[in-house]
């Protein structure tokens, strides 16, 4: 459901209070007090059934007696009467309810969810939004709206947070509220019932109130939405996360490496990681985060400039600098020149800068300035810790007064280079840190949580960077189209297996799946005894590899079922015979099916990976990547991510593994083909999206060196289809579905298809050919080139949300060209959309922009879209006559001079 009626949830303008009560230390006393101490706007409605007054409120017996409906309602009643009550608010108007009671089908209670499911369907009638039940409330200080039963009240500010645990709003409040940290919003979702986190993200990233957005997550419910409002959140402001519960008991034994590796907490890892989101692992360091975002706007690098007034401390931030990632600054040879004017002789003449423990505030100030202006350091981190010659306060006080405040009024300095600081000890340090507090700089008890306060800023820069990185095209035909797999035989393998009852392919047959998609293999034949294994062995020149071939042994090195290096047919024949009498005797349930015999693949100097996938029980299928062989659940050296893949994708997804470095090369090992590397994970990508009946496939060994890649091993396990194609994915993949062919009034041939995130150089090609009047008439502004930022959140879209539709021509050489581009993006609830379209100038009068606005509207329509509508500058006559031509209604903007709305309903046919 989405954002729908959130409005009146946190900018109510009436709120109605059910289990109010007067009785001292209850639940409904606390509410009441925390609602009219917080000096909320709008009007309080008391619900009890007998007290005529509740803190010197008027109060209603019953929800039919209130004098209008409130915008908002906060329940503390018995949970056998939430619902009727839901039903009663819903009815009158109500949009909004926050459910503190328990007792709604927590740990699986099956009276208690019966109750649950009533109260949603009393609430669906009209749209009533819930929040809980079992929450401890929400807070929203610039609204004046203490909706919950804390006993700390939360200042104003800009960060969000956003929990599950009631108890983890009380610790953040708690530590927050001496530090002079606000919120805008501080939201315990309790059940999720109705509002979860995809809501709340989705709201946040709009609320122009809310800066940074902490969220404390032990589960996700609806993962496609939650991953589309993350990344779309997440594009425009900070958003932090720890999840609660990383190690889920009661893992079931997997039945492949992959499954073994692919561990629920390594896949939400992946999910924030694809989001674009930072994770934290413990209460503290949440804390460091919300301290540094609460000061800290952002870090332009990786590169810290150190000062401090203890050596030891220095050694110590260095230390966790480098072990997190960050570079020491290099300071430049002016900025050591004017050191060594304001500093003793004997300071550290390099970075980090020690200006020698008797340092009072003045060489504290001295030494700030100067490494202010060295631009080869991306922040400052100064630190102090006590000495009996120098006062700790008199040094952060002339630290706060040497840096110039912004016009925002949040610490940073000239440049925009944020310092950290680090005061360490306890009483000696507290007056200082105050001082920090109090000037809006960010402080921290010691050199680590302020090295871990920078590289959160850091690695979130990455994070970004990471989402709009233009991925090449490393599979794909020359003219641009995709390369297309063996669909076909695939199929016809997967539905031989289901017919006969089987859930897993046998390794040739899994081998043919890899090689339909252009993954390499080695030569394999499936034989049903010894002497056909001597005679497949003939077939294959040089040494052999022998695998013993059963459903029922999943690691068949583990009982001597495979041997190495075999050659001619009569050692394949004895070897074959004495395996299948070994196997007999220690599996002897096993059923055995034969013997494969395939190519002894010798590549020396070639690294062994695992590559994989499995099926997450929350967020669908993951692709797993590492270095494999028998050894690699010991290693564990893995890395995991979400289909589907681009070359961006799957070159960070090798990059995270400790056996990268391995592949780039060492000692006389050249560097392996890292292209068919990650053409290899996204081939197997493609193969999870196009078929939903592959539960788990397993490659291990695939070796890579400076020839490529191979997979020695193979499993394939299949269940019956479970749906849509790319149905069960987190995120939509490319809708390959939706690709055309159409021809122009003119006879010239298009080809239309959704723009992917490769299409950036196509985009910026087409811009380049635009007129400087048409450049103007699209993006209201006179653009002279199309940033890679922007090209990048036009090409790199939501498929859930959004969809554009490229116009694909070919020019004199045969390249492709882009010749028109129509969008839409779609509001979180999927009712209206707004529209755009760009036909190259060039290109203009052949019939073009009709044909996509013809198209996008039936997409629209297809999506279940209520309204289309974009705004068009009034003198751009030939979108409004062709706005016209389709049904679109128009009217000017009073507020807006010069821009016309127009707008389009779908339901009444074109």
């Amino acid at each position: 459901m989405s954002i729908r009626h959130l409005e009146s949830l946190f900018k109510p303008k009436s709120l109605a209070v059910i289990g109010a009560s007067r009785r001292e230390g209850s639940l409904g006393a606390v509410l009441a007090a925390n609602l009219m101490s917080a000096k909320f706007a709008g009007t309080i409605y008391p619900v009890h059934p007998k007290s005529e007054k509740i803190n010197g409120l008027t109060a209603f017996p019953s929800v039919a007696e209130l004098p209008e409906a409130p915008d908002l309602a906060v329940l503390a009643t018995p949970p056998d009467t939430v619902p009727d009550l839901i039903g009663q608010l819903a009815e009158r108007g109500t949009r909004g309810a926050v459910v503190i009671t328990a007792g709604f089908g927590e740990g699986g209670n099956r009276e208690g969810q019966q109750r649950r499911q009533k109260m949603l369907d009393a609430a669906r009638s009209n749209t009533l939004r819930i929040i809980g039940p079992n929450c401890l409330g929400v807070i929203v200080p610039g609204s004046g709206l203490n909706a919950s039963f804390s006993h700390i009240a939360a200042l104003p500010g800009d960060l969000a947070f956003v929990t599950q645990s009631g108890a983890m709003v009380t610790a953040m409040l708690d530590w927050a509220t001496p530090r002079g940290i606000g919120f805008s919003h501080v939201v315990s979702l309790g059940d999720k019932s109705d509002v979860d986190f995809g809501d709340m993200l989705d709201y946040l990233a709009q609320d122009q109130a809310t800066r940074a957005v902490l969220l404390y997550v032990e589960s996700i419910t609806h993962a496609r939405k939650f991953m589309s409002a993350a990344r779309a959140a997440a594009r425009s402001k900070p958003v932090i996360v720890i999840k609660g519960g990383r190690y889920a008991e009661g893992a079931k034994a997997a039945a492949s490496h992959t499954g073994a590796l692919a561990g629920s907490d390594a896949v939400y890892d992946a999910v924030f990681s694809r989001a674009g989101l930072l994770r934290v692992f413990s209460l503290e360091e949440l804390f460091d985060a919300a301290e540094t975002l609460a000061t800290v706007r952002t870090v332009r690098g990786d590169r810290l400039a150190i000062a401090t007034n203890g050596g030891g401390l220095g050694v110590l931030a260095t230390d966790a600098l480098i072990e997190q990632g960050g570079q020491l600054a290099e300071l430049s040879s002016e900025t050591i020149e004017r050191l060594d004017g304001v500093l003793p002789p004997t300071w550290s003449r390099s970075n980090p800068v020690d200006i020698i423990g008797d340092a009072p505030g003045a060489r504290y100030t001295a030494a700030l300035d100067i490494l202010m202006d060295d631009t080869a350091a991306d922040a400052l981190l100064v630190m102090n810790c006590p000495t009996a010659v120098a006062s700790s306060l008199e040094a952060a006080q002339a630290v706060a007064s040497s840096i110039a405040k912004p016009a925002s009024g949040l610490g940073s300095a000239r440049g925009g280079k944020p310092v950290f600081t680090a005061w360490v000890g306890e009483a000696a340090a507290r007056d200082a840190r105050a001082v920090f507090d109090g000037n809006h700089l960010p402080t921290y008890n010691t050199p680590e949580q302020a090295v871990r306060g920078f590289m959160h800023l850091v690695h979130y820069k990455r994070n970004q960077v990471l989402l709009t990185e233009t991925p090449s095209s490393i599979i794909d035909n020359p003219d641009g189209s995709a390369a297309l797999p063996d669909r076909a035989s695939v199929r016809t393998l997967i539905s031989t297996a289901l017919a006969e009852g089987r859930e897993w392919l046998s390794e040739p047959e899994a081998k043919a799946v890899l090689s339909a998609y252009d993954i390499p293999v080695v030569e394999t034949y499936q034989v049903d005894s010894p002497e056909a294994a001597a005679s497949a062995a003939a077939r294959i020149a040089g040494p052999v590899v022998l695998k013993i071939l059963s459903p029922d042994l999943t690691h068949k090195s583990d009982v001597g079922g495979v041997m190495l290096g075999l050659e001619g047919e009569t050692e394949v024949l004895e070897a074959a015979q004495e395996m299948q009498a070994r196997i007999h005797r220690l599996a002897p349930h096993a059923v055995l099916r034969g013997f494969t015999v395939q190519s002894f693949c010798q590549r020396p100097h070639a690294q062994e990976l695992i590559v994989g996938a499995a099926t997450d029980a929350q967020f669908g299928p993951v692709i797993l990547f590492g270095a494999g062989g028998t050894a690699v659940e010991v290693l564990a050296d893995k890395a995991i991510g979400l289909p589907p893949l681009n070359s961006t994708l799957a070159r960070a997804l090798i990059e995270e593994t400790r056996v990268f470095r391995l592949l780039q090369g060492y000692r006389d090992r050249a560097p392996a083909d890292l292209d068919a590397v990650a053409a290899t994970l996204i081939r197997l990508s493609d193969l999870i999206v196009d078929f939903n009946e592959i539960a788990e496939v397993d490659i291990n060994p695939l070796l890579a060196d400076a020839q490529g890649v191979v997979a020695l091993d193979a499993r394939v396990r299949v269940r019956p289809d479970i749906g849509t194609v790319g149905q069960r994915l987190a995120i939509r993949p490319y809708p390959r579905e939706l690709e055309q062919n159409f021809t122009l009034p003119d006879g010239t041939g298009i080809f239309l298809r959704p723009i992917r995130p490769e299409d950036e150089p196509l985009l910026q090609q087409m811009f380049d050919q635009l007129s400087p009047q048409d450049v103007r008439l699209r993006f209201f502004a006179s653009l002279t080139e199309l940033s890679h930022s922007f090209a990048a959140r036009l090409t790199q879209i939501d498929y859930h949300r959004e969809m554009a539709f490229i116009a694909l021509s070919k020019s004199e050489d045969g390249s492709p060209e882009i010749w028109g581009v129509v969008r839409i993006s779609a509001d979180p609830d999927n009712e209206r959309a707004e529209y755009a379209v760009l036909v190259r100038s060039d290109i203009k009068g052949r019939g073009l922009g009709v044909e996509l606005m013809n198209r996008i509207l039936n997409y629209a329509r297809s999506r279940g879209l209520e309204e289309i509508w974009g705004d068009v500058l009034d003198h751009n006559r030939r979108m409004l006559e062709l706005a016209r031509e389709l049904g679109f209604s128009i009217r000017h903007l009073h507020d807006e001079p010069g821009i016309v709305r127009v707008t389009r309903k779908l339901s009444d046919g074109v």
